[in-house]
């Protein structure tokens, strides 16, 4: 990825972290952090990843609020950039800690079975 690409995903992601956290108290969601934003080479779609926790909106119903309201961000956007033209905003769930857990409760129940069975091994 080109350095101008990181640059302006990076104004990108401190761009639109204030106004989805704002936005995301007001819909009670809870905390809202923008975890990544990646660019497509031409500039012209934004990929933004977004990770929530807490507060009473699914993270899908959140996804859907922030489709409605994605105009209102690019605008948001426009006004910080500049750019020939803003790229299109296109939000995604960032499900990665969620993974991480669901893991290490795997790795943990591999773990409990283990010490038991040595533990049988040694009576």
């Amino acid at each position: 990825m080109s350095s101008r690409i990181e640059k302006v995903a990076s104004v990108v992601k401190r761009t639109l972290a204030q106004p989805l956290s704002d936005f995301a108290r007001e819909h009670n969601a809870g905390l809202v952090t923008v975890t990544s934003v990646l660019l497509t080479r031409d500039l012209q779609i934004a990929k933004v990843y977004f990770s929530i926790y807490g507060g009473t909106t699914t993270p899908e119903k959140f996804l859907s609020l922030l489709e409605v309201y994605k105009s209102q961000f690019r605008q948001q956007l426009g006004s910080q950039l500049r750019l020939r033209y803003t790229p299109d905003i296109r939000f995604f769930i960032d499900d990665t800690l969620d993974k991480m857990e669901h893991i290490q409760k795997l790795l943990d129940s591999v773990k409990t079975v283990t010490e038991d069975t040595s533990q049988n091994e040694i009576e």
